[in-house]
């Protein structure tokens, strides 16, 4: 059964107050609401980036959940360990987590990231995405998109983000998903799917930044709309193969999605318009795979 609104209200609460987000933090809102599927039996394994921050110094937390900080390359491996040793402990009911940032995972965790979903390590990586190292001073990533302002691209980066969620499906994960907090539904319930499913499954959520993007606070969940409604973000998940678009986009304007962000506000009307066509290469190329069945052999 999907969950419902009744369903987050019954859960536990595992974020507590005071912890050292900032205000608006997309990231938080992540965490909350994927601590609320999972429950107590998860433990998270979080390297350096800003979930390390926002939980608190040791030896308090923000949490009310397991968390194990490890660097920031090595999250996926260490999960891997951590799940086979609950497995011989007879402790397979608890579901380990690798939570990281996008700099963690495109970049200095790929290679630990693409061993444990080759080997199909029982483990949950879950990407919060802002899309720019912003715990260490707002640098682009692998995950930036093309043009956004960071500190090491004062002019807009050159190049396009890559496309991770299918880098990740090309490894024969059991499941892949993108999420974004301005669908919370649809993001809890894929990671209530990933939760109930075994081997290597890997959800990315878009987790919009006011610090890092330069927008006012109150508009984090409504960035995180507009990234989908402007084909910025496509939902959709890739299970045994299949590529499923779970929400298709309302045809909003780039425009608006931009406008709010300081981070793109060097733009020209060309460079909007050049943004609009890469993005829609990309949705069309998801509908391709979509329409075409099975995509990984």
């Amino acid at each position: 059964m999907p969950i419902t609104m009744k369903d987050l209200r019954r859960a536990g609460k595992f974020v507590m107050p005071g912890n050292a987000a900032c205000p608006g933090c997309g990231a938080l809102v992540a965490f909350k609401l994927v601590s609320k599927v999972l429950g107590k039996d998860a433990v998270y394994v979080i390297p350096a980036c800003c979930t390390s921050v926002i939980q608190g110094p040791y030896p308090k937390s923000g949490f009310r959940v397991p968390v194990f900080n490890m660097a920031f390359a090595a999250a996926a491996s260490t999960a891997a360990g951590m799940a086979a040793g609950l497995a011989a402990l007879g402790r397979g009911n608890v579901r380990v987590v690798a939570w990281a940032g996008d700099g963690g995972t495109y970049d200095i965790g790929i290679q630990a990231l693409s061993g444990a979903a080759e080997r199909g390590d029982d483990v949950l990586y879950i990407c919060y995405n802002n899309e720019a190292y912003m715990n260490t001073g707002i640098q682009r990533s692998g995950a930036t998109p093309p043009k956004a302002w960071t500190k090491t691209t004062p002019t807009g980066k050159a190049e396009m983000k890559k496309n991770m969620p299918l880098i990740v499906a090309a490894h024969g994960a059991s499941y892949v998903a993108t999420a974004s907090i301005g669908y919370p539904f649809d993001l809890v319930n894929k990671v209530a799917k990933a939760r109930d499913k075994r081997g290597f499954r890997y959800i990315e959520i878009l987790s919009t930044c006011p610090t890092g993007w330069n927008y006012p606070v109150n508009k984090t969940i409504e960035l995180a709309r507009l990234a989908v409604d402007t084909y910025v973000w496509p939902l959709y998940e890739v299970e045994d193969g299949k590529l499923r678009i779970t929400m298709r986009p309302k045809r909003r304007p780039l425009r608006e999605y931009l406008a709010p962000q300081r981070r793109f506000a060097h733009l020209t009307e060309e460079d909007v318009r050049a943004l609009e066509r890469a993005f829609m290469d990309r949705w069309e190329a998801l509908e391709k795979l979509e329409a075409a069945g099975r995509i990984f052999v």
